[in-house]
């Protein structure tokens, strides 16, 4: 077709086999949109077009990607509000006509049907990072980082120390939206057979815990699509350099920090001694 479509927050680009989807950068685009920047959709991907009235003299054109074609799709398991779902366009009423032609177009265009094999949809580019409420979490394409904060982590994860899952070694991703009640991201193992109930997310060193202002959805989502997405490819991902050595300054905080848990009986003496020895080894 090769036309564009520009609606509130996006511009659709029309091409024989794709659409290209582009959001706009602004105070009332939602964070999401702006930190995914563009997004092509292959024809392929989807499997239907819909064009429904929306509220305040708007009409709506939506995609419906197919089941297992779109990575944050997935990992976002349906807990994406409608305002933050980023196939829809919203135009403006006037615009309807308009609006009917191209999906009219697009349904002609359509081939795919049923749940998809693969993703058809990439994921955001690794290296990502985001701050959840008891540490940091960082993707670099091929693993993933947990690195404990002294004031939110439990002295269970204390206790574990710091964390580094291969994408090899993974089997999936559970994302909970940090706009719901206890929101976490959670690293499934690869072989799930013979594993017990999970832990509680902040007892599970495979888990980081969202909480107010941490883990935004802006963030941790398309960390979670990007892991979820390299998973399925197992690692297929350029790898990024390693991380520098950590700072000694943090490094003696750290070590403080375990001191405290140390004085107040949370951590024995053998936990201690063992935890200490591997901070300092990282100087």
């Amino acid at each position: 077709m090769g036309d564009v479509l520009a609606g509130f927050h996006a511009v659709w680009e029309f091409d024989s086999d794709s659409v290209l989807i582009r959001y706009e950068r602004g105070i009332r685009t939602p964070k999401l949109f702006q930190a995914l920047g563009e997004r092509r959709v292959p024809l392929a991907a989807l499997e239907g077009v819909s064009l429904a009235e929306g509220g305040r003299g708007t009409v709506v054109l939506r995609l419906q990607p197919r089941a297992g074609a779109d990575p944050l799709l997935e990992a976002a398991a349906g807990q994406l509000p409608e305002g933050l779902d980023p196939y829809r366009l919203v135009l403006p009423a006037e615009r309807e006509t308009l609006a009917e032609y191209y999906a009219d177009e697009l349904k002609a265009a359509l081939t795919g049907s049923g749940p998809a094999d693969r993703y058809l949809i990439g994921a955001p580019e690794a290296p990502l990072r985001f701050k959840a409420y008891d540490g940091k979490a960082s993707f670099d394409g091929t693993s993933v980082r947990f690195r404990w904060s002294w004031t939110g982590a439990s002295s269970a994860k204390w206790k574990a120390g710091d964390q580094r899952f291969a994408v090899a070694d993974l089997g999936g991703v559970e994302w909970r939206s940090p706009e719901a009640f206890e929101g976490y991201l959670r690293l499934l193992p690869n072989d799930p057979s013979g594993a017990t109930d999970p832990l509680p997310p902040d007892q599970d060193a495979a888990t980081v815990v969202f909480g107010l202002g941490y883990g935004p959805v802006h963030e941790s989502l398309p960390f979670a699509a990007a892991v979820l997405a390299a998973v399925r490819t197992k690692g297929a991902v350029p790898a990024i350099p390693a991380a520098p050595r950590r700072d000694p300054a943090d490094i003696a905080e750290r070590i403080r920090h375990l001191g405290e848990l140390h004085q107040a009986g949370l951590v024995t003496d053998e936990e201690f001694s063992a935890k200490k020895t591997e901070l300092l080894a990282e100087l």
